[in-house]
C-alpha cells in the first residue's frame, strides 16, 4: 500500500518534527483518562481499553481532554459503551521504546485491559530505522499481548515515498501481515481521514489539531467498538 498525496513539505516537516516529539514532556507511567462525558448513557460492565502509542496518542500540544484517548472514551460512551480508556502514550517512542516499557505498563494496570490499541511505527520511519527491526519489535509487542490474552487493535501507518519503493512496500505491508499473524483487528492507516487536510495539523505538519483528533476519533471509534470482545457472562 503506497501512500499517495504526500507533499515534499510534509515529508521534510516529518523529519523536522522528530526532535519536537522527543522534547515533549513524556508520560513516565500510564495515567487513567478522566471520564469526560459522565452524562452520556452507558450500558453494561466497564470496558477497559489501553491506548498504547506515541505523541499521536499522547495529545502533543493539545489539552489533555482533547487527546485521542480522552475523546475516544467520550465517543464510545456516547455509543452506549461503558468505556474507560487509559492513556499509555509517550511522545517520541519508537517501537523499540514501546516494547521496552510494555510489560511494566501492563503490570501497572489495576485491571487487565479488555483491549489494547497499539499505535507505533511513525518514529521508526522518521529515524530511517530498518523495517525488519520495526516489524520484529511490533511482533514482540503483539506476542506479549497475546500471551496475556489481551485482544489488540493495531493502528497502521504509512511511510512517505521518499524512503524508497522497497521501504514503503515493506513498511506499509507489515501492519496487515502482523494483524493476520496475531489475529489482531486492524485500521490500515489510521490518519486516512485527515492526512490530505493540512489545516487539521499543527504548525509542525505532523501532529493533529484538536479538530483533527476529533475527526480521527469519529473515523475510528466504530473500529474500536467492534474490536472489543463481548463481555463475559
Amino acid at each position: 500500500m503506497i501512500m499517495r498525496g504526500w507533499s515534499i513539505g510534509f515529508i521534510f516537516a516529518l523529519a523536522a518534527a522528530l526532535g519536537g516529539c522527543d522534547t515533549a514532556p513524556p508520560t513516565s507511567q500510564p495515567a487513567e483518562v478522566e471520564e469526560v462525558v459522565a452524562e452520556q448513557p452507558v450500558m453494561g460492565p466497564e470496558r477497559h481499553i489501553l491506548a498504547f502509542g506515541n505523541s499521536l496518542f499522547a495529545g502533543y500540544r493539545v489539552d489533555p481532554d482533547e487527546s485521542y484517548p480522552s475523546r475516544l472514551q467520550a465517543a464510545l460512551r456516547a455509543r452506549g459503551v461503558n468505556a474507560q480508556v487509559t492513556s499509555a502514550a509517550v511522545s517520541g517512542n519508537t517501537t523499540a521504546a514501546g516494547l521496552e516499557r510494555l510489560e511494566f505498563t501492563l503490570d501497572a494496570q489495576e485491571q487487565t485491559p479488555d483491549l489494547a490499541i497499539v499505535e507505533l511505527g511513525g518514529n521508526d520511519f522518521l529515524r530511517g530505522l530498518p523495517v525488519a527491526q520495526t516489524r520484529e519489535n511490533l511482533s514482540q509487542i503483539l506476542e506479549i499481548l497475546r500471551e496475556r490474552d489481551i485482544p489488540v487493535l493495531l493502528m497502521g501507518m504509512r511511510a512517505p515515498p521518499n524512503l524508497g519503493a522497497d521501504y514503503v512496500a515493506a513498511f506499509d505491508g507489515m501492519f496487515g501481515e502482523l494483524a493476520q499473524e496475531y489475529d489482531a483487528a486492524l485500521v490500515p492507516f489510521w490518519l486516512e481521514s485527515i492526512y490530505r487536510r493540512p489545516e487539521l495539523f499543527q504548525s509542525d505538519r505532523v501532529h493533529p489539531t484538536a479538530e483533527g483528533i476529533e475527526l480521527l476519533v469519529d473515523d475510528t471509534a466504530d473500529d474500536v467498538a467492534e474490536a472489543l470482545p463481548a463481555p463475559e457472562g
